[in-house]
């Protein structure tokens, strides 16, 4: 069955398990949104690999991504997350975390959910790209260099259009499974 999945997930347990149960399905929900855009930040310059081994300690060090608590952490909760080693122990990201469940309560209080902002850079809808091979993946679209400039405006940080393009992949807002992949919707 290997070869009808994407070729960068093969061989990896835990990029195959994220491949077939989680990249490019469509996520509305706001806190899930907001864990997925904090992890991709927490990924800039590491592989994603040492986020999903993370991924269940990060979930227990940030309260389980509730941006209310998250936007209210303090100096200590700062010193602790960065005694963490079950997480990236980065402080620009760390507080940036932060200074992201603060932008995301902003944005919520004026589009009602974080879901109806963010999926307003794909017309609400799911961009369904015919990809063949990893070379044909761009790090970049004209879509995730918008979303980023306007996450960037609503004071966003750790949100450049290389770390809005993952994003976008991984909560479903578009699908760049391969086209022979068993999850490209001409497939299913």
């Amino acid at each position: 069955m290997n070869e009808n999945k994407c070729s960068w997930c093969l061989g990896n347990p835990l990029y195959e398990k994220y491949h077939d149960e989680e990249w490019g399905v469509p996520i509305h929900d706001d806190q899930k949104l907001f864990e997925c855009l904090i992890l991709e930040g927490a990924q800039a310059g590491l592989s994603w690999e040492t986020i999903l081994k993370k991924r269940e300690n990060y979930r227990e060090a940030y309260d389980q991504f509730d941006p209310v608590l998250i936007a209210n952490y303090n100096e200590i909760k700062v010193a602790e997350l960065l005694s963490n080693a079950g997480i990236v122990r980065n402080k620009l990201k760390v507080r940036a975390s932060i200074t992201n469940a603060q932008a995301f309560h902003r944005v919520v209080k004026q589009y009602d959910s974080f879901n109806q902002y963010i999926w307003g850079f794909t017309n609400h809808q799911t961009i369904v790209n015919h990809r063949q091979n990893l070379k044909d993946l761009p790090s970049t679209t004209a879509e995730s260099d918008s979303m980023s400039k306007q996450l960037k405006k609503d004071g966003f940080k750790f949100v450049g259009s290389t770390i809005c393009y993952a994003f976008m992949q991984a909560v479903g807002m578009v699908n760049d499974h391969f086209i022979t992949c068993f999850k490209h919707p001409s497939n299913l």
